[in-house]
């Protein structure tokens, strides 16, 4: 009978343990979300001067690095930019079209976390297209490719010119997440 104690106590313990590394990393997840959320947003908000328009350069984009390190970066670059562009120039069209384009984008950096230098690569594709798009047909910005082109220009430069070194920089970090 104490044996059978013995092992269920065990039991129980490892279970609670369990439990209590899974609530840890869903709040681990949690906090990673919502800062990557409030830096995205501080980031376009402070710089909003040229986060914004067909010719832009929205510096928070190279957080679109972060996927490649923590699946918590995508809600997180998600929420960021919809509470950017709910302040933003564009208004609704651009907090549905514009976060949506960095959701699916996300994920697919996501997806790309073993091949490193591709990360980058979806937010430059996914917004240009979905951003300039929308600037041309929402907006009436006249060009369609030019809206697409300058979009992904600019996204090549956040996401190539400053995300690329950062991810770099969080390699010698990676075990912060």
């Amino acid at each position: 009978n104490s044996c059978y104690g013995r092992d269920a106590s065990s039991a129980v313990a490892a279970a609670g343990n369990i439990l209590m590394r899974e609530e840890v990393l869903k709040t681990k997840y949690i906090v990673q979300t919502a800062v990557i959320a409030a830096v995205y947003a501080v980031f376009t908000l402070v710089l909003s001067p040229i986060s914004y328009g067909p010719v832009q350069v929205r510096v928070s984009e190279a957080l679109t690095v972060l996927p490649g390190f923590t699946p918590a970066a995508v809600p997180g670059l998600f929420i960021g930019c919809f509470i950017s562009n709910m302040v933003g120039p564009y208004g609704v069209i651009d907090m549905i079209c514009g976060s949506v384009a960095t959701l699916i984008a996300a994920f697919l950096s996501h997806l790309l976390r073993a091949r490193k230098q591709l990360i980058p690569l979806p937010p430059v594709v996914v917004n240009g297209i979905v951003v300039g798009c929308m600037l041309h047909y929402a907006y009436e910005i006249p060009g369609l490719l030019a809206c697409i082109g300058w979009v992904a220009l600019g996204q090549t430069v956040a996401c190539c010119g400053i995300g690329l070194p950062l991810m770099r920089l969080m390699e010698r970090y990676k075990d912060i997440f």
